[in-house]
């Protein structure tokens, strides 16, 4: 049997927002593509952490932070740095890294280990599991 690599069950391609942008347009971007975490990169497209549904629900938590909300950038709140895996990685380890981390997501970052080339959410696990 063939080990199951995270390029199995991974989402291609990714959704980024740059670390400057305001929280409020991230955050509609979300909402759009109905997504529920997307990579954060810097001006030359490397990746520096990671914004999420999550990360956004602490700003409402926190009213201060929440009436700040027009005009925080996705840097103030995005979990940095961002949790990351290659696509050769065997599925079990990811899952394991993502269960000791308690995290929804891994970035899937191509060779040169920061350009994020895909994601591999919870949601990716279980529709790999079912296909399985």
């Amino acid at each position: 049997m063939t080990t199951r690599t995270v390029r199995d069950a991974m989402t291609r391609g990714t959704i980024n927002v740059q670390e400057n942008w305001q929280l409020s347009d991230a955050a509609r971007l979300l909402d759009t593509y109905h997504v529920s975490g997307v990579p954060v990169i810097d001006r030359a497209g490397h990746l520096v952490g990671v914004l999420s549904q999550t990360d956004i629900l602490r700003a409402r938590v926190i009213d201060h932070l929440w009436s700040a909300l027009p005009g925080l950038a996705v840097r103030h709140l995005m979990t940095a740095p961002a949790v990351t895996a290659r696509e050769d990685t065997p599925l079990d380890e990811a899952v394991t890294l993502m269960e000791e981390r308690q995290i929804h997501r891994l970035v899937v970052v191509a060779e040169d280990g920061y350009t994020p080339i895909g994601m591999l959410s919870t949601s990716d696990v279980v529709h790999e599991l079912v296909r399985r």
